[in-house]
């Protein structure tokens, strides 16, 4: 299906993709670690391929140096089944090569592993252009939310979580998406992002945590579910 719009240089995206069928793409921990170090080292107009690489740890992989980035990330997380990334497109075509280079090189580490066939993902990935303030300041937190589905699926339905303080303390320890590189603890994935080229939201970390506070706390079932079906997801 083609998409109703272009990406352009400069813009902001919401990227979602999904496993084929809804089914799970990360069966482990490993699995989340390395699309984590894929999306470093796709993030680069230069192919780098791991198996020339020296290392002996995680972090040494995360300091390979890089040629010029395709986009800059500002936040993400991973799911069991999805993921969720927040993008600007930097180079001409960077969203769809960098999107391109992620679901292909991980989809031949998975398909590897474990003895798999056939495409991982949905095709195409869907995508949003971010065209204004509301909508931003809304998907940093649902984007930042999502994990509270792993820990309680039935604590958070769009509109609002049931449990707030048991939801923040999951998010503060949820490795596999950006919250933790807002609140200031610092992670060798870390590079990934590049926030110096999003909206300035968030100052300092405890502007972070009061904005998510916000969030988790919210009870105007009518306003998040507008926002919700803004998402497109």
């Amino acid at each position: 299906m083609a998409r109703k719009f272009q990406f352009g240089i400069g813009e902001f995206y919401h990227i979602y993709t999904r496993g084929n069928d809804r089914k799970q793409i990360f069966l482990n921990d490993r699995d989340y670690l390395r699309f984590l170090l894929l999306m470093y080292l796709c993030n680069s107009v230069k192919p780098i391929h791991i198996s020339n690489q020296a290392y002996s740890n995680l972090e040494e992989l995360f300091k390979i140096p890089r040629q010029a980035p395709l986009v800059s990330i500002g936040a993400y997380c991973f799911m069991p089944n999805h993921v969720h990334l927040v993008i600007k497109e930097i180079k001409e075509k960077g969203v769809s090569t960098f999107m391109q280079k992620l679901s292909t090189a991980y989809s031949m580490y998975f398909n590897k592993k474990y003895v798999k066939t056939g495409s991982l993902f949905e095709h195409p990935f869907k995508a949003k252009h971010v065209d204004n303030d509301e909508y931003f300041r809304y998907l940093f937190a649902y984007v930042h939310l999502n994990p509270v589905k792993i820990n309680d699926p039935d604590g958070w339905q769009g509109k609002r979580i049931l449990y707030p303080e048991t939801a923040k303390q999951f998010l503060d320890y949820y490795r596999y998406s950006s919250y933790s590189f807002y609140t200031g603890r610092k992670r060798v994935e870390d590079v990934i992002l590049n926030k110096e080229v999003f909206p300035e939201y968030f100052s300092l970390p405890a502007d972070f945590e009061s904005f998510m506070s916000d969030w988790i706390n919210f009870d105007n079932e009518e306003f998040v579910e507008h926002n919700a079906s803004s998402s497109g997801c």
